[in-house]
């Protein structure tokens, strides 16, 4: 098989000739730029600025030459952007970033991102490694008849203003791409709900309003479903036949419980992703759902509305032992990720705890089940490239 048709077939539920490999083709299966360097280094690659994925996470959009190496089977098509520019960033790398992206220093060494008014909206403290969400845009709103000021804030939610590149531009790059590869394409269009209303409203003050202000929560959400209905409509429309997989992700769980109760969820966000998961649908396309934590609850909510992969299995948290949720749902959902532990193997200082791992994981997954293989959300910057060496390695050395 292709990487794609590998790809595919456990996603329509029928056996590959072997397991996926997946590291980079979500923004959630990806690699820190520190460590990415590191790992093009260590497996002798040329030397360059690195293209940056993810301006919260700074994971690294991978190249081919990692991807050939290394044998994955995935690659993604993020959002892009008419110019770019080199930023040199405190931990000493070049990253390639959107030109519209406006960074600056701060004397106590912290970078910040303003946007087109000048407002501090994402912000990196001088011993850090990511961006933080910075500001509560909705905090001040009592009545949900006071949204309409904010429809510039809808409109780019989730898809910023720095990635300005047109909508035709994209189609032809997207076009170019997956008639260049046999690997699985898969578009990150992120499409937040229960997130984008700890964002918009601070993490406290939405927990309230979904126990005591529901009108507030539904014109919110409502709002924001408007905006995401007609850009995926824009985006399948364009460029559909040019991608096989849409990654979507809403984080439910804490390491050790549900963010709120399934009850909740199924009357407060569900009836709103479950029709843009039904859209997608509608034009043939496959769809991860990421959620980190202990989410197993949710899990047949996923698999009413349709979604074909969870992402990842988050091996570490509560109620997520790979065999038991096979046993449970691996007739109806893909597992895509959980193939070793990131907090607790992968980062360790002897790869021998990582090929263990690896092992483990896959002996917990059984050969019955269906899975893509990578590891549990993106390798932080902390990872030794042999670590990740040793993830693969060991993967491909159990499966063959």
């Amino acid at each position: 098989m292709t990487s794609r048709e590998r790809v595919l077939a456990v996603l329509n539920r029928k056996t590959p000739d072997r397991i996926p490999f997946d590291i980079g083709g979500t923004g959630c299966s990806s690699i820190h730029i520190i460590a990415y360097k590191k790992l093009r280094d260590y497996l002798g690659l040329p030397s360059k600025p690195i293209k940056c994925a993810c301006l919260t996470q700074l994971i690294a959009e991978l190249d081919d030459d990692v991807r050939d190496l290394l044998r994955i089977d995935t690659e993604s098509l993020m959002f892009g952007s008419q110019d770019i520019k080199i930023w040199k960033t405190h931990f000493g790398l070049d990253l390639i970033i959107p030109q519209k992206f406006d960074i600056q220093k701060l004397p106590d060494g912290a970078t910040v991102a303003r946007n087109p008014e000048g407002t501090v909206y994402s912000k990196m403290a001088s011993d850090s490694y990511y961006f933080d969400p910075v500001g509560i845009p909705l905090s001040g709103i009592n009545s949900s008849a006071g949204l309409d000021r904010f429809n510039t804030l809808f409109d780019r939610w989730d898809y910023s203003y720095v990635y300005d590149e047109p909508v035709a531009t994209l189609a032809q790059r997207a076009k170019q791409q997956y008639q260049s590869t046999t690997r699985a394409v898969i578009v990150s269009w992120n499409l937040h709900y229960l997130q984008t209303g700890q964002l918009m409203r601070g993490y406290e003050q939405f927990f309230i309003d979904l126990m005591i202000d529901k009108n507030m929560v539904h014109a919110i959400l409502r709002k924001l479903h408007q905006v995401y209905l007609q850009r995926i409509e824009t985006f399948l429309r364009a460029f559909s036949d040019f991608f096989d997989v849409v990654f979507l992700t809403d984080d439910l769980g804490t390491q050790q419980s549900a963010l709120i109760s399934p009850a909740t969820y199924k009357e407060m966000v569900f009836p709103y992703i479950s029709e843009i998961v039904a859209r997608i649908k509608s034009y043939n396309k496959k769809i991860i759902m990421h959620s980190c934590g202990a989410v197993s609850d949710f899990i047949p909510f996923l698999i009413e509305m349709g979604v074909d992969a969870l992402n990842p299995v988050q091996i570490s948290a509560n109620g997520m032992n790979p065999a038991k949720l096979v046993k449970e749902y691996g007739e109806d959902i893909v597992f895509w990720g959980g193939g070793c532990d990131t907090q607790n193997a992968l980062n360790a200082s002897d790869p021998e705890i990582v090929r263990a791992d690896v092992r483990r994981r896959l002996q917990e997954f059984g050969t019955e089940s269906s899975l893509v293989f990578t590891q549990v959300h993106n390798i932080q910057y902390d990872v030794p490239p042999e670590n990740i060496f040793a993830m693969q390695d060991e993967f491909f050395k159990q499966i063959e």
